[in-house]
């Protein structure tokens, strides 16, 4: 399971690396590319990726100075694909708590008008 900034590093390089190839990107260009709040230096986005790369996620070629050159792995698209089947399977209790409140509300409602149209 990954952490959320690897999760946001690795969907970065899904973005940057189309294809099943190889492809060369700037360190600059990753960090950029995060959002601010969750922005890291270079330290930690070369310890994200050495992570990445020991869960197999993503391959890296070579690391010079301010590039990598990398490919994401199967199991790299397998996580972010699974994680967008999750986010559409995931039911919407306010909207079933919401439609169960009105019907017990119309059921009582109508219980109460039948009961008193039988005491007349």
């Amino acid at each position: 399971m990954l952490d959320l900034k690897s999760n946001l590093v690795l969907k970065i390089l899904q973005k940057e690396c189309h294809g099943s190839g190889y492809k060369v990107i700037d360190k600059a260009d990753i960090i950029s590319s995060m959002p601010a709040k969750y922005r890291v230096d270079e330290d930690g986005l070369e310890n994200i990726i050495t992570f990445l790369e020991r869960n197999e996620c993503i391959h890296v070629k070579y690391d010079d100075d301010n590039v990598y050159c990398l490919c994401i792995l199967p199991i790299g698209n397998q996580i972010t694909e699974n994680q967008i089947v999750q986010k559409k399977q995931k039911p919407n209790y306010l909207i079933f708590a919401v439609l169960c409140f009105v019907f017990a509300f119309v059921g009582g409602l109508v219980g109460s008008i039948i009961a008193k149209f039988i005491n007349f």
